[in-house]
């Protein structure tokens, strides 16, 4: 198996052929059962045993009900065994009848699982204001053939995507102390994607034994610096949330947040994290590229995050970098109205490693060879403040006329 060193220090290998069904007693599938027309649509995830579980979640107020589902079977015990996904359908704005399918889902599952009911999270993604055809995935859900050791983390990867182009995963894993630990991931995300939990879906197995309270930290750490800073078009979803699932079977003695190895699980999680996130923005819909937005310079973290977040949700940059023109008045516009104080006499840009801009004014530049870097698949944008010592990372795409194409014949 190929692996890529990371570093020296953070030890984590990426696994090339890895998936969510890598770590020790996890189980995952995929079919179609009629939601959508041909794909399929609707996809789990099994443990062999009860695992440590964590979540954030959308902050769109109209919140789908498998998302209240899920939490309240979170909050139980703070474990989870299994998860029932479906995509095509949202079940958001559904009302009673939307959380009363909800249940369901997690009842049918459970049933098959041999599982407590509060044992199973429930998710849906797709079309929002439409009841689910429960008929058909209370068919499919009964036409699982094996949950346990069943491998076809693809066909999972493929069951949960909406108007996604590729399905997303990754895997590390790190050797140590005579034991092997494993994270992976896997996700969805293409359209309505915008920074604080916005429409996608990540899972995350692992088969390290950490404290719950540990395990939901650690989540909502990462998650700020990597989910929460990734955006496509501005919109914010109403269903969507990324899970943790850890069940321990590595063999390791639980980790606390006390302990050295916790530093080195979020570490592991927090690539994780990362790579699916630019995955996402790399497939956002319609998109031809992956821009990456890095603000050094900052007084605090949370002001890099956010002007990170305006440069790179800006429309007009979207379209020049579409447009491979480097405009980057656009940028330093961005720059100026996202909220932040600067000292503009101070600003320093850059577009890949050409210098465009420094102490606030043009310098001169080859605009042939801007353009050209341009051209690439992968745009970064670099801005420094020269106000402190902060800075933030902040993924998305540009804005294509098949992003219009695409979301104008979204129900058809």
């Amino acid at each position: 198996m190929k692996v890529e060193v990371l570093s020296e220090k953070e030890k984590w290998i990426t696994m090339n052929n890895g998936n969510i069904c890598t770590p020790k007693g996890f189980s995952a599938g995929g079919m179609h059962c009629g939601i959508k027309r041909k794909r399929k649509d609707l996809g789990w995830i099994y443990s062999e045993v009860p695992a440590t579980a964590a979540a954030v979640y959308t902050t769109n107020q109209f919140q789908a009900p498998p998302l209240k589902v899920s939490q309240e079977s979170i909050n139980t015990n703070g474990t989870l065994q299994g998860v029932i996904v479906n995509s095509g359908n949202a079940n958001s704005c559904t009302g009673k009848e939307g959380l009363k399918n909800a249940y369901k889902m997690r009842e049918i599952f459970s049933k098959k699982a041999f599982l407590e009911e509060k044992e199973v999270a429930v998710i849906s993604t797709g079309v929002i204001g439409e009841q689910l055809p429960m008929s058909k995935i209370i068919a499919g859900v009964e036409s699982i053939s094996s949950l346990l050791n069943t491998d076809d983390s693809l066909s999972f990867e493929e069951a949960i995507l909406t108007t996604d182009t590729f399905t997303k995963h990754v895997c590390l894993q790190l050797e140590t102390d005579n034991k092997i630990y494993t994270i992976a991931g896997a996700a969805k995300g293409s359209g309505m994607v915008h920074p604080n939990m916005a429409t996608m879906l990540g899972f995350v197995t692992s088969d390290i034994n950490i404290e719950h309270e540990a395990l939901q930290q650690a989540l909502r750490e990462v998650t700020a610096k990597t989910f929460n800073m990734i955006t496509v078009d501005g919109d914010t979803s109403t269903n969507d949330m990324v899970l943790v699932l850890a069940n321990g079977m590595a063999g390791n003695k639980q980790w606390t947040q006390k302990d050295d190895e916790y530093a080195l699980f979020k570490e592991g999680l927090h690539i994780v994290c990362q790579s699916l996130s630019q995955q996402i923005a790399r497939d956002g819909e319609g998109a031809t590229k992956l821009i990456e937005v890095q603000v050094n310079g900052a007084v605090t973290t949370d002001d890099a995050q956010v002007m990170a977040k305006t440069i790179v949700g800006s429309s007009l940059v979207k379209t020049a970098v579409f447009g491979q023109d480097p405009n980057w008045g656009r940028i330093v516009s961005a720059v100026g109205y996202s909220g932040i104080m600067i000292n503009t006499e101070k600003i320093k840009l850059k577009i890949g490693p050409i210098l465009i801009v420094e102490e606030g004014m043009p310098v001169s530049f080859c605009e042939e060879e801007a353009k050209s870097y341009l051209k690439n698949e992968k745009i970064e944008i670099t801005v420094d403040l020269d106000a402190g010592n902060e800075s933030a990372t902040a993924w998305g795409c540009d804005l294509s006329y098949d992003y219009v194409r695409i979301n104008a014949s979204y129900r058809t």
